[in-house]
């Protein structure tokens, strides 16, 4: 497949909700551009055909990668920054001149972008869901020198491996359990996207300084993003997040910086 201009997708099952064309093309319009990001359904059985047709094409620069696929993809490229081993997902792949691709994860920069100017270091987070969204999550909260970190989970398993992993102080508990109290509640679970079942979590054990972040985007204002506003707690919704992984991602694909400037104007356009 070749196409004139260059271009770059984003993958995944499914793949309506996405913002990202949204964002990518508007940077594109502001930097005059001639390039083009494309929303591209791809099933998990059909991912391996998809990497393999686009390594031929020139003219495609790579892509990101959402649910299901941020860890199967890790088989179908290169890894020369051992992302597998340092986070255990991919989100971003990019094709070399050569036809070779590397992966890479620009979720891990872009969860912290909007918390980055609070000391984390020795406090307790909550994480909900043990996927490809939390492996980012979970390596950025270890830079940043977090104390402890709870799992609810619903795979008890894989959320144990991914403490051990990273070797960090933590517990795991079941997907339906009482939250514990914290200083931080992430949601990494596509629970509450549209589409998807609702996340169901009582939040009176959070103290009153608590951050509750959530990084699904679609609704904006998810079930727990409005729960966490009725108790008056500072919340982060996922945009924050999408536009800071996308911007990483976009300089990878396109070879300059987006206009950052206008992140009013493209929140707007986000939300509308």
């Amino acid at each position: 497949m070749t196409t004139e201009i260059a271009y770059a997708d984003v993958i995944g099952d499914p793949i309506a909700q996405s913002k990202s064309p949204l964002i990518h093309k508007f940077w594109l319009d502001r930097l005059a551009i001639r390039a083009d990001y494309r929303r591209h359904h791809v099933t998990p059985d059909q991912l391996a055909d998809y990497i393999e047709q686009r390594r031929s094409d020139p003219a495609w620069r790579g892509c990101n990668v959402t649910l299901p696929h941020k860890i199967a993809i890790m088989d179908l490229v290169s890894d020369p920054g051992a992302v597998r081993e340092k986070i255990g997902a991919m989100n971003t792949i990019v094709r070399q001149a050569d036809g070779s691709l590397i992966g890479t994860n620009t979720d891990a920069a872009g969860f912290m972008a909007p918390i980055a100017d609070t000391d984390w270091s020795g406090k307790h987070a909550v994480v909900i869901g043990a996927g490809g969204a939390a492996r980012a999550v979970l390596f950025a909260l270890k830079q940043v020198g977090i104390g402890e970190i709870t799992f609810l989970a619903r795979s008890g398993l894989k959320a144990t491996g991914l403490l051990m992993q990273a070797s960090v102080k933590g517990s795991v508990l079941p997907m339906d359990a009482r939250l514990p109290e914290a200083d931080l509640l992430i949601n990494a679970s596509p629970l509450g996207m549209t589409g998807k079942a609702p996340l169901e979590v009582d939040l009176d054990p959070l103290p009153a300084d608590a951050l509750v972040y959530d990084l699904v985007y679609a609704p904006l204002e998810t079930g727990l993003l409005r729960a966490a506003k009725n108790r008056d707690l500072a919340v982060v919704d996922g945009l924050d997040m999408l536009i800071g992984q996308a911007a990483l991602a976009f300089e990878l694909f396109f070879g300059a910086t987006p206009p950052m400037e206008d992140d009013a104007e493209l929140r707007k356009l986000l939300i509308a």
